[in-house]
């Protein structure tokens, strides 16, 4: 089982308004609303392809009486911790081409509330092959949350991977995550270092143990102590990125839970991501874009002279 923890969940609605733009009215073709936020998302996407997963998340209010009915009825292991705010929600809006996306921050937690999501973590822990921790930390958690988390998951021999940004991510990298899943502007931003692979370089000198970054069209790039590795899709998927990320982890996730190398992971996480892209709600893709894509798709090693231009 992959234990998926999501700190900041939320009720995510997605609104498809072809030609979308700004600063006027337009008419919505389709609006769907189900549980999200990031850990959500993997989990989503992990039952689909037939992997057993879990979800643990904080739950409070009307909003959260929502999410705990999507995942009920989208038949979504998970185990809920209460609070006494109202779960946040967040607005997509989907053009078919790409999307925009409005988030809310979240209730804060009380320090009895952060100590119970860590608690419910841990219960499920001895049962799970890798734990994922997915998304923002709401208001009120620590600015190490992630790292005790991170430290959770070592304590039971397991491997973490982090997606996270910003002084969450930062804070965590002491603890050493496994895997932590930048995109390139998140890589940037935590290093000064415009360069991908140097960026990652000096995220493993702070205490992650791999780098798996998103690069946009560009595909993923996997670096570890032990090399550089690359796969790109043959050409930019146009539709709602929104969760592409999440199906990143997702991959990731179940490569690891079988001990699976970057040649064998990275395809199918590019394969996953852009099959995401194709589907209009995040913790969805589109099967037949998934199935073409990794039958057709190989990792590349690089050296320290290959251009990461696509």
């Amino acid at each position: 089982m992959i234990l998926t923890v999501t700190p900041n969940p939320a009720l995510d609605v997605t609104y498809t308004v072809p030609g979308f733009r700004p600063h006027t009215s337009h008419r919505v073709t389709e609006a769907v609303a189900q549980a999200g936020g990031k850990g959500v998302n993997v989990a989503r996407v992990l039952t689909a392809l037939g992997r057993p997963a879990r979800c643990v998340l904080p739950l409070g209010g009307p909003t959260g009486d929502a999410v705990r009915a999507d995942l009920a009825a989208a038949g979504l292991d998970h185990a809920e911790v209460p609070i006494g705010g109202d779960t946040r929600r967040t607005v997509t809006i989907a053009d078919g081409t790409d999307a925009t996306v409005l988030n809310e921050p979240g209730p804060a937690l009380t320090p009895a509330e952060w100590d119970a999501l860590l608690d419910e973590t841990a219960r499920h822990l001895p049962q799970a092959a890798v734990l994922v921790l997915s998304g923002s930390l709401p208001p009120g958690a620590p600015a190490d949350g992630y790292g005790q988390l991170v430290t959770l998951g070592r304590r039971f021999d397991l491997p973490v991977v982090l997606d996270a940004d910003g002084p969450a991510l930062l804070a965590a990298l002491p603890a050493r995550p496994t895997v932590i899943k930048p995109n390139a502007a998140e890589l940037t931003a935590a290093t000064g270092l415009p360069d991908p692979r140097g960026a990652a370089r000096v995220l493993l000198r702070r205490g992650a143990e791999s780098v798996l970054a998103s690069l946009g069209p560009a595909g993923l790039l996997a670096v570890d102590p032990h090399g550089t590795w690359r796969c790109a899709p043959p050409a930019p998927v146009p539709g709602n990125p929104t969760g592409a990320g999440d199906a990143t982890v997702a991959a990731l996730a179940a490569g690891l839970s079988g001990n699976a190398g970057w040649p064998a992971i990275l395809p199918d996480a590019v394969a996953l991501s852009a099959a995401t892209v194709h589907h209009p709600r995040a913790g969805h893709f589109h099967t037949p874009t998934y199935h073409h894509l990794r039958a057709t798709l190989t990792a590349t090693r690089l050296d320290h002279t290959t251009s990461l231009t696509p």
